[in-house]
């Protein structure tokens, strides 16, 4: 598989350089996806891949299925309830008691309590057969469509290949309507909470199948990045994830900003800012040539990105430049978040660390 979101911890982390082992139960292996996340103490310092605002609380998700919530701005944390042991990469809350997390097997769990309890969607299992069933019928009624019929090929290889199909991000504009994004081109859209999905491939301007790794709103815009430079925007009229063109062809890891001002940030400390909607782009200097890997925004509108080693950059002014806040423990970071209390929290290889902001 190519490059996906925590690949570029393993430079610095050995417990990354191989793929994750399932858990052995009386000599066999155990299906991740039929084993719940095994309690832990240490899980809090263990590899942390994602985090969220619920309301005031935060929610962190990691390696082995292990979710944990905090309702003291990060300084300590309580271990979720998972019915999955695999790998979890991103999270999201519309809402304080809604949520919605994503990872490896193509695994999507909910949470109805605030990240407490978690129960499990939609697996990699189902994603071959969802999308081929979908495609199948448009194919039924198209049966000359060479580009259906190269979609039903392609879903069928998905059903024969099982359950290894991961989902790399997720965003939910409100209770119902959300979206998750993946490796190869995968992204799928629910419109009930979750109870259908529906497959969207066909609706992105990504011929090449590239990898996803970021779905998120900037202001009204919806925009998803992925690799060689890909950056799309969604055109609410006609439902198409249209590519933008930007002047880098390496991978970007996310998107952040403010009503206005949009920021695409990734590989080698390459920053692309736009304040026309992702029309035009400009790169920002950081000074540091180091993978951006996180962003958060502070409730007074200041922009911060993190970088693979742990360096956080803060911009007063839009993004339009950032400057390095002193940080003397530095460890990498996968993700980051402004908690209520305007602390930074950060997760990584190293698990969850509280920053103060000056």
């Amino acid at each position: 598989m190519t490059m996906i979101k925590w690949f570029l911890l393993a430079a610095l982390s050995a417990a990354m350089a191989v793929p994750f082992t399932r858990p052995v139960i009386a000599s066999e292996f155990a299906d991740v996806l039929e084993t719940p996340a095994l309690r832990s103490e240490l899980a809090a310092g263990s590899m942390v891949t994602g985090l969220a605002r619920a309301g005031e609380r935060l929610v962190a998700v990691g390696q082995r299925g292990h979710i944990l919530y905090s309702d003291d701005a990060g300084q300590h944390w309580q271990q979720a309830q998972v019915p999955v042991s695999c790998d979890l990469l991103a999270v999201h809350f519309p809402t304080p008691q809604l949520g919605w997390a994503v990872g490896h097997d193509g695994v999507v769990l909910h949470s109805s309590d605030g990240g407490e309890t978690w129960r499990r969607q939609l697996d990699g299992r189902q994603v071959g057969p969802i999308m081929l069933a979908y495609y199948q019928r448009q194919l039924d009624g198209h049966p000359d469509d060479a580009d259906l019929q190269t979609r039903v090929a392609d879903a069928q290889r998905m059903v024969e290949e099982g359950a290894d199909k991961p989902f790399l991000d997720v965003w939910f504009e409100n209770e119902r309507v959300g979206y998750i994004v993946g490796a190869f081109n995968l992204i799928f859209r629910t419109d009930d909470g979750g109870l259908r999905w529906t497959p969207l491939l066909e609706r992105t301007d990504n011929p090449g199948a590239l990898n996803l790794y970021a779905v998120r709103p900037v202001g009204d815009e919806l925009f998803i990045v992925g690799e060689q430079g890909l950056v799309m925007k969604l055109d609410r009229a006609s439902g198409l994830f249209e590519a933008l063109s930007t002047p880098y062809n390496g991978s970007f890891f996310g998107v952040t900003g403010k009503p206005g001002v949009a920021l695409v940030f990734g590989l080698r400390g390459n920053v692309f800012r736009s304040t026309d909607d992702g029309a035009s782009w400009n790169r920002i200097d950081l000074g540091l040539p180091l993978s951006i890997t996180a962003s958060s925004v502070t409730a007074d509108g200041r922009i911060l990105l993190v970088s693979q080693a742990g360096h956080v950059l803060v911009s007063s002014d839009d993004g339009a430049s950032f400057q390095l806040q002193p940080n003397t423990t530095l460890a990498p970071v996968a993700a980051a978040q402004v908690a209520s209390g305007g602390a930074l929290v950060l997760a990584g290889t190293r698990g969850l660390r509280q920053l103060p902001l000056e």
